[in-house]
C-alpha cells in the first residue's frame, strides 16, 4: 500500500484555480454577521412570482410533468419563443429556417453554453468594462481570454471602442443592455452601429438581455435582433418574473450555433426544469407595466439622493446604479464598502465588475422604506 499522503490541492485544475469566488457572495456572507443590515447589494427581485405563473407551475407538478423534457425545451414554450422572435424580429425559426431557439438553465447557462460552443483556447472574447461578473470567468472556463473594453464614464461600448479591441483571435463581443452593474440602456442607433461593426469583422455579437422588460421612460429598449439575425440573443425569466431560483432562460440565433449549444446542453445540463418550463409559458401574457413604474420611482429616489453628492450615470433600466466614490474621501471602492458595512449598509465594490475600483454598485430591488434609509446613509457617508 502506498504511503503517499493524499493532497486534494494537487488535483485541482489550473482552470479552477484561476477562477475567483463570487465577490457578491462574499459581501452576502459578511451580511450574515450584521444585525438587520440595509442590504442594497444583491440583485434579487423583491416582488413575488405572478399568481398566473405560480398556478401553472403547481398544475404542471400535480399533473406529473416532472420528467426530462427534450433538450431544446418543451414544445409549448419553444412555440411561444419562436412566435415572439418571428413577430418581433422577422426571424425564421422554423425547421427550415436559418435561426433556432432553445430553453436554457438560466441566462448564465445560456452564456456558458455559448462560450463553450464558440471559443477555442487562445481565442478572445470582448466584454464591456464594467461587466457582469461572470463574463471574464466564462472566457476562462473555455480556455479563452477576456478582453476588456473600457467604457468609463458613459458605461457604453461604441463601434470605435470595440474595433480597438478586435484582433485576429476575436470570436465574439458581449453586449449587456440594460446593464448590470451600471443600469445604462443603449439607444437603437448605438445598437445598430455595433451590429454593423461586428458583422463587418465576421464576429458574433452576443446580446445579454436579461433585464429587457426593466426600461424606464423616456428610455426605450433596443435589441440588436431587430437589425440582424447574425446575433445570439439571450434572455431569462428569473429577474423579470421574480423566479430567479427556477433557473430558466432561452437563447435564439443562428441555427448552426444553437445546434452546437444543444449538443453541449445534452451532455451537461440535460434540460431546463420541466415543470417550470410549463409555468413560464404564461409569462408571455403577463403585464409588467405597473411593476416597472414602481422600479422607475425607486430609480428616481436613487438619483435624487446621490446626484448631489457624487458622479453617477442615470440608470435607465435594470435595477442597479453605479455611483462613484467621491475622490475627496481618499479611499477606493473596496475600502468604502467596508466603511459602509461598519454602518450596517451593504453595497458591492466596483472591482468585482471592473479593472477599476472607483465605483460601487447598489441594487434598488428593495422595499422603498429600506431603500430610503439606505440612500440617506449612503449620501451621508459620501459627503
Amino acid at each position: 500500500m502506498s504511503t503517499q499522503t493524499f493532497n486534494p490541492e494537487h488535483l485541482i485544475s489550473d482552470r479552477a484555480k484561476h477562477i475567483e469566488a463570487s465577490g457578491i457572495r462574499a459581501i452576502w456572507a459578511l451580511a450574515q454577521k450584521c444585525t438587520d443590515p440595509i442590504d442594497l447589494s444583491i440583485g434579487q427581485p423583491d416582488f413575488n412570482v405572478p399568481d398566473l405563473i405560480k398556478r401553472a407551475a403547481i398544475e404542471a407538478i400535480q399533473s406529473d410533468q416532472n420528467g426530462y423534457s427534450k433538450t431544446v425545451g418543451i414544445e409549448a414554450l419553444i412555440e411561444r419563443i419562436t412566435t415572439y422572435c418571428t413577430e418581433s424580429f422577422g426571424w425564421d425559426c422554423s425547421d427550415e429556417g436559418s435561426e433556432g431557439v432553445m430553453v436554457t438553465t438560466g441566462t448564465a447557462g445560456a452564456l456558458t453554453l455559448a462560450c463553450l460552443a464558440l471559443l477555442n483556447p487562445g481565442d478572445e472574447l470582448i466584454i464591456p468594462d464594467p461587466y457582469f461578473l461572470i463574463y471574464p470567468t466564462l472566457a476562462t472556463i473555455a480556455g479563452a481570454r477576456p478582453v476588456s473594453c473600457l467604457t468609463y464614464p458613459t458605461f457604453k461600448m461604441t463601434a470605435q471602442s470595440i474595433e480597438a479591441c478586435i484582433t485576429s483571435k476575436t470570436k465574439a463581443v458581449i453586449l449587456n443592455s440594460p446593464s448590470n452593474p451600471t443600469g445604462v440602456v443603449y439607444t437603437n442607433e448605438e445598437v445598430k452601429v455595433i451590429v454593423e461593426c461586428c458583422e463587418s469583422h465576421g464576429i458574433l455579437l452576443i446580446t445579454d438581455e436579461i433585464y429587457d422588460e426593466f426600461v424606464f421612460s423616456p428610455a426605450t429598449f433596443a435589441t440588436p435582433a431587430t437589425h440582424s439575425s447574425n446575433v445570439l440573443l439571450i434572455r431569462g425569466f428569473g429577474k423579470t418574473y421574480g423566479c430567479t431560483g427556477w433557473r430558466l432562460g432561452y437563447a435564439a440565433g443562428p441555427k448552426a450555433i444553437i445546434s452546437e449549444m444543444m449538443k453541449l446542453q445534452q451532455q451537461t445540463f440535460v434540460c431546463a426544469p420541466t415543470p417550470l418550463q410549463h409555468a413560464v409559458v404564461q409569462s408571455f401574457d403577463t403585464d409588467l407595466s405597473t411593476l416597472v413604474e414602481q422600479f422607475a420611482n425607486r430609480r428616481d429616489m436613487v438619483v435624487d439622493h446621490l446626484s448631489p453628492v457624487t458622479e453617477m450615470a442615470t440608470p435607465e433600466g435594470a435595477f442597479y446604479a453605479f455611483p462613484k466614490v467621491p475622490e475627496h474621501l481618499g479611499m477606493n471602492a473596496t475600502e468604502f464598502v467596508h466603511r459602509c458595512i461598519e454602518e450596517n449598509l451593504l453595497l458591492i465594490q466596483g472591482s468585482i465588475f471592473s479593472s477599476k475600483d472607483t465605483h460601487v454598485r447598489l441594487s434598488f430591488a428593495t422595499p422603498e422604506d429600506k431603500l430610503e434609509r439606505g440612500l440617506q446613509k449612503l449620501a451621508s457617508l459620501m459627503k
